[in-house]
């Protein structure tokens, strides 16, 4: 080892990070437990259902299309649940007008869109989706056949004005309903609140329409708005000021309902239950008002030490701020009390008044209730604080997944958003939620915590980055990274056991293995890219030198059918395309790097006549630059060969300035090779 320990030792290290991470990974895959859904039984109790507040967020006219958010709330409008006890509420953190005229217009459609759903029990219930398959031959001249030319029809109608709306700002301007949007900017406005449509029949009739709400929290530029997370912590005030739900659903806006029974199906749950990862979770009220399983009855009624300590007006007043209705609306939400049918408009001004910038300060919005803030991924956040207060989760999971979303646009804005994800859960591992600090304490269990550890996952970007180079360097210094004899045959079984485990996991989930090969190429991309410039951005947040950004992704825009366009998908929608940012740099780096390690082997092998059966590097270490190259192939195939708009010419005076070091690489291969002759 003498001669090789520096590559080994470093080997070595890159093993022990892949195998603590395998152990996290495997910690999560223990003792699952599965729970059956009944929901024949439902059917005799539907007026026994609780209420639900459906939360959409959304920041970016432009990253997030209006046409887009329409096809969310619609799908969620028309969920096969009592009309009567849904609410949607929309959160607009970019105060545009656009997004409000979509909303008026989607409202009025989804009094035909919903009738139509539950008459026909359509499964898939966002209408860009639904209407991208023709009906067949065989329903012609039928019922369902008119009606669905008529709701088809309607929503081309809608798509249009919503589409002549993004280009013409002028259409806001002769409405009154849009004075409030005047001289605004995404960060700089008042508080909006509009009730959108109002169901005033509440008896849960096919044809109703649950209520949506539009709102828009007060922005400054002098104010911390905490992003996303600050958003969904008005839209917890507001509609706990408006219909005070017991259960919240909040849903990306770029994510529609799939399934119409979205709220029923198998469950699967251990330990504590599943993380609670960004969109498309049910909450309920009081866990998010701050409870733990230890303030409640066994019949789930508030225990006496709980009712002194949270419902003390001056407590209530230091946690959830001073507006009287908003405390009314926790101490109703907390004791389980009816919540009676107001009427919405009657509450805007209170729902004003908690928008304001200043209403959280010196409360525990952020802190111990609601989402919580200190991290972009304020999930995962939200999530640790959950578990750690004794609170237990499960994840439904219907045959015909829940929800689907929309993937980013490009390459680049999946990168982007993979790093902003992966900065959040860094975060976490500094922040107070760390399940760094405190393994053993709180009402989090240990197997939780380990499970929470899998953040972690982001920092093997530098051991994966340093592994797809270690073959090359051994071949360009000739050395050893792999065993020899017996030992290298031990190594390769065990790597063709561990990818063979892999493939049938995902086999066995119903994947293909062309899936299997992607997946194993995508993550080495996204692990030495993203992950990569994720620790880049934490080093310099704990430096103090800057941020971290809450970036928006551009998410792709769900096209619809239009008049005189065939009904099929768009034939680009899934390509991949590259560009000048800085996320290829690694990639491209290791492509380069591992090329001239092959070129430069190949060279010297032809030269030299080199035996590689003694001690050196030889044809293992080649074919771990081979497989290398396989991992990174996109790189290669779009950013050097091909010619089209994808291609990216500083790569390629990239390749030209390397190009000239080839041979005085080689020059210094053959002498390392000669001294260890």
């Amino acid at each position: 080892m003498s001669e090789y320990d520096t590559v080994w030792r470093v080997a070595f290290f890159c093993e022990t990070c892949f195998s603590l991470v395998c152990l996290l990974i495997t910690c999560l895959k223990w003792s699952p437990a599965d729970t059956k859904p009944f929901p024949d039984r439902l059917d005799e109790r539907v007026h026994d259902l609780p209420l639900v507040d459906m939360f959409v967020p959304t920041a970016d006219p432009v990253r997030e299309p209006p046409i887009m958010v329409v096809n969310t709330v619609l799908s969620l409008l028309a969920v096969n649940y009592p009309a009567n006890k849904l609410a949607c509420y929309v959160s607009d953190d970019g105060c545009s007008p656009l997004t409000y005229f979509s909303l008026k217009e989607a409202s009025k459609f989804a009094k035909i869109w919903v009738p139509f759903c539950k008459k026909y029990n359509i499964r898939v219930r966002a209408p860009f989706r639904y209407f991208l398959n023709p009906i067949s031959d065989a329903t012609e001249g039928s019922e369902f056949s008119k009606d669905w030319e008529t709701t088809k029809r309607e929503y081309q109608k809608l798509s249009r004005k919503v589409e002549d709306a993004t280009g013409d700002s002028h259409l806001f301007d002769v409405e009154d309903d849009f004075e409030a949007f005047s001289n605004t900017k995404p960060n700089d406005h008042s508080t909006i609140v509009k009730v959108v449509w109002e169901n005033k029949g509440g008896v849960g009739d096919e044809k109703e329409v649950p209520h949506i709400v539009y709102i828009s929290r007060e922005k400054r530029p002098n104010y911390v708005h905490h992003h996303k997370c600050g958003a969904m912590n008005f839209l917890a005030r507001v509609s706990g000021l408006m219909t005070n739900a017991p259960y919240i659903l909040n849903v990306d806006c770029d994510m529609y309902a799939n399934d119409a029974d979205v709220y029923l199906g198998r469950g699967i749950a251990g330990i504590q239950g599943p993380i609670y990862i960004g969109s498309g979770c049910v909450h309920t009220r009081r866990v998010m008002y701050g409870l733990s399983p230890d303030d409640l009855e066994v019949n789930g009624s508030l225990s006496s030490v709980a009712t002194r300590e949270f419902l003390t007006e001056d407590s209530l007043a230091r946690r959830f701020g001073s507006s009287k209705e908003m405390i009314k609306s926790v101490v109703d939400a907390i004791q389980r009390n009816p919540n009676p049918q107001n009427i919405l408009t009657n509450s805007i001004e209170a729902a004003q008044e908690v928008g304001h910038c200043h209403y959280e300060h010196q409360t525990s919005w952020g802190n111990t209730i609601g989402w919580l803030y200190d991290s972009v991924a304020e999930d995962l956040n939200t999530s640790i604080e959950i578990h750690s207060r004794g609170w237990t989760s499960s994840y439904i999971s219907p045959d015909t997944p829940a929800f689907l979303g929309s993937m980013p646009q490009g390459l680049p804005e999946a990168l982007l958003q993979q790093r902003r994800w992966a900065t959040g859960w860094i975060e976490i591992l500094f922040n107070k939620q760390s399940p760094l600090r405190g393994m053993f304490c709180k009402k989090i269990r240990f197997r939780q915590r380990l499970a929470y550890l899998c953040i972690i996952t982001c920092l093997r970007s530098i051991p994966e980055l340093i592994y797809c180079l270690l073959p090359a360097y051994c071949l360009l210094h000739n050395s050893a990274l792999f065993p020899k004899g017996t030992y290298l045959g031990i190594t390769i079984t065990l790597v063709g056991m561990h990818c063979l485990y892999t493939l049938w996991e995902f086999m066995s989930l119903g994947y293909s293995v062309k899936s299997w090969l992607v997946s194993q190429s995508v993550w080495r991309i996204v692990a030495t890219s993203s992950w990569l410039f994720s620790i880049f951005d934490i080093t310099l947040k704990l430096l103090g030198i800057s941020e971290t950004v809450f970036r928006i992704t551009k998410k792709t825009v769900p096209h619809g059918p239009s008049e005189g366009e065939d009904d099929g998908p768009n034939s680009d929608s899934s390509k991949f395309e590259f560009d000048g940012s800085l996320h290829f740099l690694p990639g491209t780096f290791i492509v380069l790097v591992n090329l001239a390690a092959l070129a430069v082997f190949s060279v010297g092998l032809q030269r030299s006549g080199y035996s590689h059966g003694g001690g050196g590097s030889g044809l293992a270490e080649a074919c771990g630059c081979v497989l290398v190259m396989m991992l990174f192939l996109p790189f290669l195939i779009e950013s050097m060969l091909l010619k089209d708009e994808a291609f990216h010419p500083d790569l390629l005076e990239e390749t030209e300035v390397f190009s000239p070091l080839m041979p005085h690489v080689l020059s210094a291969r053959e002498k390392s090779s000669r001294k260890k002759e």
